[in-house]
């Protein structure tokens, strides 16, 4: 095993590094033919061949960056090279040649690096799948809706469905985040990329795989991959002023000196500029800091906008609450029932619906440890409740008239029997988070599509700082947005449906609560969070800054040692050749420093 991977790593390194090691070969033939052969038209002709050559990225890119009149930072090495040619200092362009190839691929092996965690992501789902019938394996791409496909202990679940065995037991943190065993039974909805923890189940498959919930979750990372890294913001505020500077020294070197060697050794120490290095690898660290947390970026530059923002909206439920009623009151009105047999009743009739509040009844009966009886001639229709005849008796559940919260009433006949009464419960650290972003000097906003009353029992629990914007349409939400932006606030919206998807797409950056990462809410935004923990917020944002500060702190170390070592070879005491080597050392300390980002940290 050991002399495998050491044989992998050799090929990943030579692979990587073919161009920079085919300069370094030329330039040690050269070092032979100079100084052993001493022949200086034998030098000659081994260097132009492998400067051209190494340089064809080089004059590729300097050339498209002029026929679409954009600045590059490519500009000050290519102006080294060409000095070095102009001057016969065939070695120095060579090493300049080995050292901005060398710099450019150690920069592309280190955004492998940093994101490697998130290309794991597609090894987690099968390739296969065993279809229940037959027991045959087959591709998990030919896999069609409504076929029954068998999962075994201790796999991945390949696809979306719904289970047909008796029941189960998964593991949802790789989506969730939260770290038990969930319980399912017989209709329950499994999703592709949880696991398996119980025996042997059968699926009913919902989804091809190519609309599983786990392939849209790769394929955000694949294309949050291959998106250019957003560094232009970043090091067009200092590319310039680092330009004119070097310039200005070469310059200053040549008035001393009228040495042009002195002019080679400045545009040396200059080149590769670490502007280029900085933020790419530093953007691709915090992509993969946030992964960690199933946090998916799908755009890298909204890590870089986050870091800006001053204001957050957040939508209210899913967002702040759990956007799961739970019953919060039970009024008895007819002493008939006793309300063990109110809750029995209820939830034998509700025991079918899909309705959230549905749910919540029988989750309260569930909790309450009451069984359900048997029920016949349940009839329900949309927007007039259910009913069902219980003992010989009908029943009927409808939505009550309140001004505040939701209710179900319980009738028989024209007898009120019972009140249920509902509340979207908050998340357990919704007011702890929100004061915490508060204090980071955020401007905080709840768009809401709930009545006011409703609204105004959130601002209690969360506090006075937080503005509250009730009875929101989708048209509103954008609107409220549009209206910040005229302030001048660079803004991040907070939802989790397809109400918030005009408002997402709108914010500077758009962030969504997502289980299904096939909603447009999904689609529409910048940075997904995998589960409801509304903790993700908070790292998300700490994660942004740090890679920015990260990011930031690279530059600057970059353009203080170019910097002082240009000064050096100002004062005649850097060598072209040394200052070479000066700078490759300047970009090393840069890729590493940036790589830090990569590494989470809790506030």
């Amino acid at each position: 095993m050991k002399t495998r991977i050491s044989r992998r790593f050799v090929k990943e390194i030579i692979t990587t590094f073919a161009i920079p090691l085919f300069v370094l070969g030329g330039i040690l033939l050269s070092l032979v033919a100079t100084y052993i052969l001493k022949s200086r038209e034998l030098t000659i002709l081994i260097l132009i061949p492998v400067i051209i050559s190494g340089s064809l990225k080089l004059i590729r890119d300097t050339y498209n960056s002029i026929i679409h009149k954009q600045f590059a930072l490519d500009y000050i090495a290519l102006l080294a090279i060409t000095v070095g040619l102009l001057t016969g200092n065939f070695l120095v362009s060579a090493v300049i040649v080995l050292m901005l190839s060398g710099g450019t691929q150690l920069e592309e092996y280190g955004m492998q690096r940093a994101k490697r965690s998130l290309t794991s992501l597609t090894d987690r789902i099968p390739h296969m799948v065993i279809l229940a019938q037959t027991n045959e394996e087959i591709a998990i791409e030919k896999i069609e809706v409504g076929q029954l496909i068998l999962v075994r202990k201790g796999e991945v679940i390949p696809l979306d469905g719904i289970l047909v065995s008796k029941s189960g037991l998964t593991d949802e943190s790789s989506l969730t985040g939260e770290p038990y065993i969930i319980d399912k039974e017989k209709g329950d909805i499994l999703r592709s990329g949880t696991i398996n923890m119980g025996n042997s189940i059968m699926i009913e498959v919902t989804k091809a795989e190519k609309d599983s919930t786990y392939r849209k979750i790769i394929d955000m990372v694949r294309k949050a991959q291959t998106e250019k890294a957003p560094m232009i913001r970043l090091a067009n505020k200092y590319s310039t002023i680092f330009t004119l500077l070097t310039f200005f020294l070469a310059g200053l070197a040549y008035y001393i000196s009228q040495d042009f060697g002195r002019v080679l050794a400045v545009l040396v120490i200059a080149t590769p500029c670490p502007l280029i290095l900085a933020t790419p690898i530093a953007l691709m660290g915090g992509m993969n800091a946030s992964a960690h947390r199933r946090i998916i970026v799908k755009r890298l530059a909204g890590i870089e906008t986050l870091s800006r923002i001053d204001t957050i909206i957040f939508d209210k439920t899913g967002t702040i609450t759990l956007g799961k009623p739970i019953v919060s009151d039970l009024k008895i009105y007819n002493d008939t029932l006793t309300k063990e047999e109110i809750i029995s009743y209820a939830s034998a009739i509700e025991h079918n619906s899909l309705h959230p509040l549905a749910k919540a009844i029988n989750q309260y009966a569930k909790e309450e440890k009451i069984a359900s009886i048997s029920v016949a001639n349940v009839s329900e229709e949309i927007g007039q409740g259910i009913s069902g005849t219980i003992k010989g008796t009908v029943y009927k559940l409808s939505k009550a008239k309140t001004n505040v919260g939701m209710a179900i009433d319980m009738f028989t006949g024209t007898d009120h029997i019972a009140r249920f009464s509902f509340e979207d419960q908050m998340k357990e650290n919704s007011k702890k988070i929100v004061a915490e972003l508060y204090k980071k000097g955020l401007e905080l906003h709840i768009f809401t599509g709930d009545k006011q009353a409703s609204a105004d029992e959130i601002a209690k629990k969360l506090g006075s700082y937080v503005h509250i914007k009730a009875e929101c349409t989708p048209e509103d939400k954008k609107n409220g947005i549009v209206q910040l932006h005229k302030k001048g606030k660079v803004v991040a919206m907070v939802g989790d449906g397809i109400n918030d998807a005009p408002a997402l797409a709108l914010a500077d950056v758009g962030m969504v609560f997502s289980n299904e990462e096939n909603t447009a809410s999904s689609e529409a935004s910048d940075i997904v969070f995998l589960g409801g923990d509304f903790n993700t917020v908070s790292e998300v944002l700490l994660i942004s800054r740090r890679t920015i500060q990260i990011a930031k702190e690279s530059i600057f170390i970059g353009i203080g040692l170019s910097t002082l070592g240009m000064l050096f070879a100002v004062a005649g005491q850097v060598p072209p050749v040394m200052g070479a080597f000066i700078q490759e050392t300047i970009d090393i300390l840069v890729i590493f420093n940036a790589l830090r980002a990569s590494v989470y940290k809790h506030a």
